[in-house]
C-alpha cells in the first residue's frame, strides 16, 4: 500500500484519507476490493442519514434539442451542500436521466439503471452522493416535457 493508492483511492471514492487507508488495509492492498468496502460503507452510512429533513436544495433544468425538457427538485440539509459542485453535478446528472430513460415517477426513477454506469441504479449514485457529501439527499420531484 502506497501513498499514491490512497490518492488514488480517496479521487476515485470521495472519501477522507483515513476511511482509504483503513480499507486498503483490510483489502490487503487491493484498490478494487476497497473501493467496494468504501462504496459499502457509505451506503451504510446513506440510510442511517434517510430519516434526516431535507430543507435546502435545487431545482435544476436542462432542455436536450430544443425537443425534450426536464426541471427536477433534488433536496439536500443546508444551503452550504446545495452550492456545491458534487451537489450540482448530481443534480444534473439526474435531469440526463430523466431526458433520457422517461421515468413514470421518482421511485421508478430511482431503481433504472443509471445512463452513465448501468451497473447502478439511480438510488446507488444518490447513495454514494450521501456518503460523500455527508448529507441526506433525495429527488422531491420533477417535470419532463416532450415535442
Amino acid at each position: 500500500m502506497s501513498s499514491s493508492d490512497i490518492v488514488a483511492l480517496r479521487e476515485a471514492t470521495g472519501a477522507g484519507v483515513v476511511e482509504c487507508k483503513k480499507a486498503l488495509e483490510e483489502a490487503g492492498g487491493d484498490v478494487e476490493k476497497a473501493k467496494q468496502l468504501i462504496w459499502k460503507r457509505g451506503y451504510a452510512k446513506a440510510a442511517s442519514k434517510a430519516q434526516r429533513k431535507t430543507g435546502a436544495g435545487m431545482i435544476e433544468a436542462y432542455v436536450h434539442s430544443d425537443r425534450i425538457g426536464v426541471i427536477v427538485e433534488v433536496r439536500c440539509e443546508t444551503d452550504f451542500v446545495a452550492k456545491t459542485p458534487q451537489f450540482r453535478e448530481l443534480a444534473h446528472d439526474i435531469a440526463l436521466q430523466i431526458a433520457s430513460m422517461d421515468p413514470e415517477s421518482v421511485e421508478a426513477l430511482m431503481v433504472q439503471p443509471f445512463i452513465k454506469d448501468e451497473s447502478l441504479a439511480v438510488k446507488d449514485i444518490v447513495a454514494r452522493a450521501v456518503a460523500v457529501i455527508g448529507e441526506n439527499i433525495r429527488v422531491e420531484r420533477f417535470c419532463r416535457y416532450e415535442l
